[in-house]
Order: C-alpha cells, then structure tokens, then sequence
C-alpha cells in the first residue's frame, strides 16, 4: 500500500511522523454495546503516543433522535480547538478494533473541508502487535484555530436518499452484515424494521479489510465492488446502521480514487423508523 496522507498510512509511516510538530493522531475507538470493550479504558491504559482520545458522541449531535449523526460545525470546532487540531496539522486517526469507526471520523474532516487528515491502516491493533511505542499519559494540549468549510455534498438527507433509490441515479451501498442487510437478523435497535433501502446493495465493511483489520490492496478492494455489482459510472451515497461503518466504504472509495461518493448520515437508524418508507428484504 502506497501512504497516502489524505486517505490511508501505514504504521511504519506513522512511526517515522511521531515527532512532526504539526502532526496531531486520535484515537477515535468506539464498539457496539455487545463488544464488551470501553475505549476510554483502553486509551488510558496504552495509546500510540501524543494521541488525544475522540468521545464519538463529542462528535455527534446529541440534538438529534438518531445516534452519530454529524455534528453542528460549531461543536466540531470548539471540540478540535479543544484538542489542539487546527489549520496546518496533518492529522492521522485509529480505532482499536483495527479499521471500523476511525473512517467515521475521517469522512467527518472531509465534510469540514480539512484534507490533510488520513486513517491509520490496522489500527492501535497492528500497531501494538509490530511492538511500537505506546504510552498512557494524555498529551499536553494547547488550543489551536481551525478553519471549517463544510462540504454539503458529502452528505446525503432521507429525501435525497428516497429519490436516488426511486431514481437509480447513485449506487446505495450498505456496509452492514449480510443477515442485517437481508432482514434475516434482527436490527441491534429496537424499533426498527428490518431489511434494506430499495435498489441498494450490500457491500458488508468486512469485505473490504484484510484478516489483520488492514484495507484489502487496491486491486482486491476494486473486485469486492465489481463482484457485488456495483457501477462505478455513478456516484455512490454509502449506509450502514448508524453512520459508522458506511465510512469504511467512503474511505475505500477514495482509496481506489472514486470521488464522487456521500453518506447517509440517517442510515437504518433512520429509514428503519419510517413505516412510510418502502423497504426491500433477500438480496
């Protein structure tokens, strides 16, 4: 894999960048409640060094009914400034569980307008397992000033979402489980159907990752989407249960250079509310 500061780097690369001065790392770890993990409890035990710890919920709106949807550009602010990210950090994010909600926060500096800002490839997990240096002491931080300029177009409502699957003019791709994305398994919230968005198809987040959590080879990633027929002639709007994991396919969208991708900020937890809202089950 080739390092690519605004989208994927390695371990190795991030190793040799520790000690950039405008480099800043995050560790935006987050689980479902089934997992049995607490992130804060982990980062406060060992992180990779000068890394500041992402709440996901400092992240979100809290305003909303529906979880992880992204935040006021005002709250996006004051929370970087916070953690001393601003105008001129290259900015590098993990999770815990390898490549799983690190890509939510990536696609959220996206749809700020920063760019410099890229995932760590494997995660705190392969870090950790190559024996690098970890500490578990928070970092000095000093208030830094960011310019946000948010991009509108990388966010997609429930309207505009119904009209591109009445349409067909965007290619829907779900990054949830098979059995979810079926309606065989229940949904982990209560209150929602079960199923999926008409026309859309499932592209599970795991299929792009390699066994150690690492994005598949470029390659690999372009034969996941071609075998799940998927037209890359289109613009693409990316969902999953929450807003979460539909990024992981934003990010290999742009790792394999298609650009014109959105996501679905509402996803299951949205449309699945909506009797109104017509729903597909099977494949």
């Amino acid at each position: 894999m080739a390092d690519d500061p605004r989208i994927l780097v390695s371990t190795d690369w991030l190793e040799a960048h520790l000690n950039d001065p405008d480099l800043r790392v995050l560790d935006m770890s987050w689980y479902l409640p089934d997992a049995g993990r607490d992130p804060k409890a982990e980062y406060d035990a060992a992180h990779i060094p000068g890394a500041r710890f992402v709440p996901i919920d400092e992240v979100s709106d809290l305003r909303s009914a529906i979880p992880h949807t992204a935040p006021p550009v005002e709250k996006f602010m004051s929370r970087m400034r916070k953690w001393g990210v601003g105008d001129g950090h290259q900015v590098v994010v993990y999770d815990g569980a390898g490549l799983f909600s690190a890509a939510r926060l990536w696609w959220l500096f996206k749809l700020m307008g920063k760019q410099d800002v890229a995932v760590l490839d494997g995660g705190f997990a392969k870090w950790q397992a190559e024996g690098r240096p970890t500490e578990d002491m928070p970092p000095m931080m000093r208030d830094r000033h960011m310019t946000v300029s948010r991009q509108a177009h990388l966010l997609k409502d429930v309207t505009q979402v119904a009209q591109a699957s009445k349409l067909g003019t965007h290619e829907i791709l779900d990054a949830r489980a098979p059995a979810r994305f079926r309606g065989e398994a229940p949904e982990p919230r209560a209150g929602l159907r079960a199923g999926h968005i008409p026309g859309s198809r499932n592209i599970p987040y795991t299929s792009l990752l390699a066994e150690d959590g690492t994005m598949l080879p470029t390659p690999a990633l372009r034969q996941v989407f071609a075998d799940a027929s998927v037209d890359l002639s289109k613009p693409v709007i990316t969902t999953c249960g929450s807003g979460v994991t539909a990024a992981v396919i934003n990010l290999a969208l742009a790792q394999i250079g298609h650009d014109a991708h959105a996501l679905y900020d509402g996803s299951w937890a949205e449309w699945g509310m909506y009797p109104d809202l017509k729903i597909e089950t099977g494949e």
